[in-house]
């Protein structure tokens, strides 16, 4: 528990350091990010930092309570980003509502519009990000580093201060701290993004198997962190 402790007085040194370089937090409502929300309440005063969401029009009901739940309990305002409205009735029209499911190309598609697109949006005024990633989420986020330049993202300042924590820290820290989390989490859910192409983990499982479950091959990744 002291151990936990200390690291999180370490991250939160090092946000303080992030925020003066006009950072803004993207949160997911993965549990990696109500754990920076909950350490970033910790330092009002001393700074503020904007939260932001990507809501793709297809999120889990769960997920919508959870992103209530953290408005109420910290106080904070979350800048919400939505897909473009003729991209999505244009992709829609001409290939269907679940496209995702007929290729990967049409999946990439998808993501591109419900998630990246948003993301660009959103990052367009910011000089750095901070995220919830961590190197034991998945094989292509091994070599993630606290700072980065993210090459995806008009060359930022990608801040990741989690990178080095465990799945079960991140779960200890929001026991410890009454952290309201996605309940998604406590159902097999390893990973939550849209409701169509999520699904809970079986035991032994890689955490990713939950994401796109019917493509056999290619990175399990949407095109925010690293390349399709």
């Amino acid at each position: 528990m002291q151990t936990l402790f200390l690291q999180a007085l370490n991250i939160a040194a090092f946000l303080l350091w992030a925020v003066e370089r006009s950072c803004a937090t993207l949160a997911l409502f993965g549990l990696e990010d109500v754990v920076l929300i909950d350490i970033l309440s910790k330092l009002r005063g001393k700074a503020e930092v904007p939260v932001f969401t990507i809501d793709t029009g297809r999120l889990h009901q769960e997920t919508y309570n959870a992103m209530d739940a953290v408005r109420e309990r910290y106080g904070i305002p979350i800048e919400i980003y939505f897909p473009g409205t003729d991209e999505v009735e244009r992709m829609v029209r001409d290939n269907g509502v679940n496209l995702f499911y007929h290729s990967p190309d049409l999946r990439i598609l998808c993501c591109h519009v419900r998630k990246v697109n948003p993301l660009s949006r959103a990052l367009s005024t910011r000089d750095a990000w901070i995220t919830g990633l961590r190197r034991d989420q998945a094989n292509s986020r091994r070599s993630i580093r606290k700072v980065e330049l993210d090459n995806l993202n008009q060359k930022l300042v990608k801040v990741n201060p989690l990178a080095d924590w465990t799945g079960e820290q991140v779960r200890e820290y929001i026991t410890e701290n009454n952290v309201p989390y996605n309940v998604l989490f406590d159902q097999g859910y390893a990973s939550v993004g849209c409701a169509t192409c999520t699904r809970p983990v079986k035991p032994g499982e890689d955490p990713r198997a939950g994401r796109w479950w019917w493509l056999k091959e290619g990175a399990k990744e949407c095109g925010f962190h690293c390349k399709f």
